[in-house]
Formats: structure tokens, C-alpha cells, sequence
């Protein structure tokens, strides 16, 4: 028994709730495609979806979608709970931004995240980005010069509150955009995610008589963590080196990578890579 788990659980029941939890956000997922109204998120999966605690910790993440969106997501979490505090959330609070450098990396990503509650607490968080088909400046390409060129900027705020949309916001947003029906669906389907996610999450809880999720995330974490240092130690020490060449936009642009790998860490130095380029 590891430190973190519960004396009346075991850890079968541990791997059974994991389980159920992918469970729940893959339905988060299939919501989101079955009723997006863009091609990039109905065929081509541009998007991702998951579960947090009440830290901001990603505890499972849909197979459906982008690794790209993902990743940024498992860390965008966090910066929405420094603006918004959980005790002031009310269900049917929906919260949203494009923050390039709080979200996913450039402004056609939305990451919108809900609130999850049990006997009116909220126990997590489900959040999903969206890649939405056009919020105006330039549209799709690098020829922007500076994230202002690059369409509408939305800084961190409510999406909606307790189930009414931001009439305000979603005008702005449409405004601004080439495919108004599109973005409007798509927002609207984000939002239908996070309230299936609840649901399932609700459920589940009841099932296994949790009042919370912090057991869990802590045999999640922990036992993530293992693993990640076992897959580690399997790749032989010592240091790896790559390059490559990519057309850039103005002029050629070099990667370097050198990736040294210890007992239980890996390193990535892009000492030798070409500058920043001034475009996007």
C-alpha cells in the first residue's frame, strides 16, 4: 500500500477509478466531436480533453485528440485558478481563453475550462482546447509579425455563468470572425463537454462512495511518476544528438538538439539552434 492510498481502498479500486476517470473524459471528448460544428474538430480531432484536481493537476486525458493540445492544457489549468477562486464557482460557470502563453501557443486555440461539483463542491475541473476555424487578423500561416496580427486576443474570463453564455463576450468572438456559425458552435460544444464530464464524474463518484478526489490523484501522480522514471531508466545513459532543417518562412531555420539521459531524468539543450524568427 503506498502512502497516498486510502486504507479502505485497494489498489484494484485504485486502477478501477483511473480506468473509469479515461472513461469519463473519453465521453468528454466524443461530445465535443459529435457536436462541434468544424471540420477541424469533427474530422480531424483538433482538440483535447481531460480531468483535474482541484490543484490543477491533469489526472486523465481523452485518446481522442492532439499531443500538442494536451500538453499545453496539463499546464494551463493552473493559471485559470490564480484568476478564479473554486469557493466563488457556481455550477454552470464556464471559463475561457487564447492566451498564447498561458494556453496552447497561438491564438486559434481556445482552452475552455468547467467546474465539477458534489453537494454543491467543487471536487475538479474538466477542460478541453479547441482549435476554432477563424478568429480573424491574417487567418491560417506565418506571415504575422506580432500576436496582434494574429486575430483576437481573449484574456482569461467567464465563459458563461451558472448555464447563461457571456452574450458580450460570444458577440465580440463572432464579430471577429469569418465563420461565425462555426466558432459559435464549436464554443457552445466545448461547453456541452465539460457539463457531460460533470455528469459522468458525478456518477462515478456516487458509485464508489468518494467525496472527493484526492486519494485518487495522489495514487495517479505518484504511480505516473514511477513509471515515467522506469521508461527512463530503460534508455541506455549518455548523451544523444540531432539536427534538422526546416524551410522556415523568410530563411531556412536549424533545430539542434542535444538530450542527455541520467538515472531518472532526461535533459534537452537547443544550444546551436537559430534564433526566434519574427514570424509566427
Amino acid at each position: 500500500m503506498t502512502m497516498s492510498q486510502s486504507p479502505n481502498l485497494s489498489l484494484i479500486d485504485h486502477q478501477i477509478m483511473w480506468n473509469r476517470l479515461i472513461a469519463v473524459v473519453e465521453e468528454q471528448a466524443n461530445t465535443l466531436v459529435f457536436s462541434a460544428f468544424s471540420t477541424p474538430v469533427r474530422e480531424g480531432g483538433d482538440l483535447s480533453a481531460g480531468i483535474f484536481d482541484t490543484r490543477g493537476r491533469m489526472l486523465a486525458q481523452a485518446v481522442t485528440g492532439t499531443p500538442g493540445h494536451v500538453n499545453t492544457m496539463a499546464l494551463a489549468v493552473g493559471y485559470f485558478l490564480e484568476k478564479f477562486d473554486p469557493k466563488e464557482m457556481k455550477a454552470g460557470d464556464a471559463f475561457i481563453t487564447n492566451d498564447p502563453w498561458k494556453a496552447s501557443g497561438h491564438l486559434h486555440d481556445f482552452t475552455v475550462v468547467t467546474p465539477a461539483f458534489i453537494d454543491n463542491r467543487v471536487v475538479g475541473f474538466f477542460a478541453a482546447t479547441v482549435h476554432f476555424t477563424d478568429i480573424g487578423g491574417r487567418g491560417m500561416g506565418p506571415d504575422a509579425q506580432q500576436v496582434y496580427e494574429e486575430g483576437l486576443y481573449i484574456p482569461h474570463m467567464h465563459l458563461a455563468r451558472q448555464g447563461k453564455i457571456n452574450s458580450t463576450l460570444k458577440t465580440i468572438i463572432l464579430a471577429n470572425s469569418r465563420e461565425p456559425l462555426q466558432v459559435e458552435g464549436d464554443m457552445v460544444a466545448t461547453m456541452a463537454a465539460g457539463d457531460e464530464g460533470g455528469r459522468r464524474l458525478s456518477a462515478m463518484m456516487h458509485e464508489f462512495a468518494l467525496t472527493d478526489l484526492t486519494d485518487l490523484a495522489e495514487y495517479i501522480i505518484d504511480n505516473s511518476r514511477q513509471a515515467t522514471i522506469a521508461a527512463i531508466c530503460k534508455v541506455p545513459a549518455g548523451e544523444y544528438c540531432n539536427e534538422m532543417c526546416l524551410d522556415g518562412y523568410d530563411e531556412p531555420i536549424i533545430l539542434q538538439a542535444r538530450m542527455t539521459v541520467g538515472a531518472d531524468i532526461v535533459h534537452v539543450d537547443f544550444a546551436g539552434s537559430s534564433p526566434q524568427s519574427r514570424y509566427g
